[in-house]
């Protein structure tokens, strides 16, 4: 049996998103839209501004868009709130009994509050337990900044087989992750802007969360030291890292293509739906990957990286590509959903609950 999701924040950017990878889902179905109160009352193919590179499933253009209020009509919501507004909402569904599984960076470094990548660390979801809302069973989980979602995927094999001990990372940030309307025109065509506000420091502190220790105090950051700079180029989607890495124990080039191409993560078998086969792909041709060929690849859930090279100064120096909306935002949280589901965490609510 399907479980019923409610989107929060359903005619944004994310919000979009959400719509569009959970049309067909074999897991998860839409029964509620929600998002401000000036969309609330209107059809959804009226409140939403869509921009999607599909149509509008039909299945959701004539639900009525409903005001952000703990009443929806399903099992679980997700969150593609702006940070503005996410927090004191999501906190409000969570203790309303909902689990809440956010794209919003309100509650990601909460130390009750897991922040998940499946393939990279889905034992941290036993943070849920240690999360108290009342008693009312609702809970919130994240997944992590666009930006950081490739970055850590790549780092997460040498991470186990070498140890890392320093990194520098040099982001080509696509305009999608700006949302919509996003960055302005004048700013954006033929330029590059060498400031997203906040960015830096969240890549920083999430890689450290997200490849730390699982303790009975909480994560254990990861001793790795992170140094982020990150840009907004003239690219619609697909998020590019320029990555040096110094390893605790030295490896050539060519091993860690080897470890990173061969990398299943905890999730083979599992039979996820939305899980890539190969979570991360080494290209061999050295002008690859690139984001108009390989943002969408596995349905944009792969993570491809290329020129994997000695570096003289760190050791080792590669290229990253992930699909920021997809891989890094909604696509994201369904596989959190789907990895919840698979451990249990997810139930299907009664009327008689959801109305409490």
């Amino acid at each position: 049996m399907s479980f019923r999701v409610g989107i929060l924040g359903a005619t944004g950017a994310v919000g979009q998103t959400f719509v569009e990878l959970l049309d067909g889902h074999p897991l998860f179905e839409i029964t509620a839209l929600a998002a401000s109160e000036r969309s609330a009352g209107k059809p959804y193919r009226e409140a939403a501004n869509w921009i999607g590179g599909i149509e509008m499933p039909e299945n959701v253009g004539d639900m009525i868009v409903q005001a952000c209020e703990t009443n929806l009509k399903c099992d679980f919501v997700f969150s593609g709130l702006d940070a503005g507004v996410a927090g004191e909402i999501e906190g409000a569904f969570a203790r309303a009994g909902y689990p809440v599984i956010s794209n919003a960076r309100n509650y990601r470094m909460e130390p009750d509050v897991p922040l998940l990548i499946p393939e990279v660390n889905p034992g941290h979801s036993a943070l849920i337990d240690r999360q108290d809302w009342g008693g009312s069973g609702g809970f919130i989980v994240t997944n992590p900044n666009c930006s950081t979602v490739g970055l850590v995927m790549a780092l997460k094999p040498l991470h186990d087989a070498f140890g890392i001990d320093a990194v520098h990372v040099v982001t080509m940030q696509a305009l999608s992750g700006a949302g919509y309307p996003g960055v302005p025109s004048l700013d954006s065509l033929a330029n590059v802007v060498p400031h997203i506000g906040g960015e830096e420091a969240k890549m920083a502190a999430e890689t450290g969360k997200l490849l730390g220790a699982l303790t009975d105090d909480g994560i254990e950051m990861a001793d790795a030291t992170i140094s982020a700079q990150c840009n907004r180029v003239p690219v619609l989607d697909g998020h590019m890292e320029c990555v040096s890495v110094r390893l605790k124990k030295p490896a050539t080039a060519e091993e860690v293509a080897r470890v990173m191409d061969s990398f299943e993560g905890p999730l083979a078998g599992m039979g996820l739906p939305t899980a890539p086969s190969q979570p991360v792909r080494v290209f061999t041709d050295e002008r690859f990957p690139q984001p108009r060929r390989h943002a969408r690849a596995a349905g944009g859930m792969q993570v491809s990286v290329g020129k994997v090279q000695d570096c003289p100064v760190l050791g080792v120096k590669f290229v990253v590509l992930s699909h920021n909306t997809i891989r890094g935002a909604a696509g994201g949280a369904i596989l959190n959903a789907e990895l919840l589901n698979a451990q249990g965490r997810l139930v299907h609510r009664t009327e008689a609950v959801v109305a409490a």
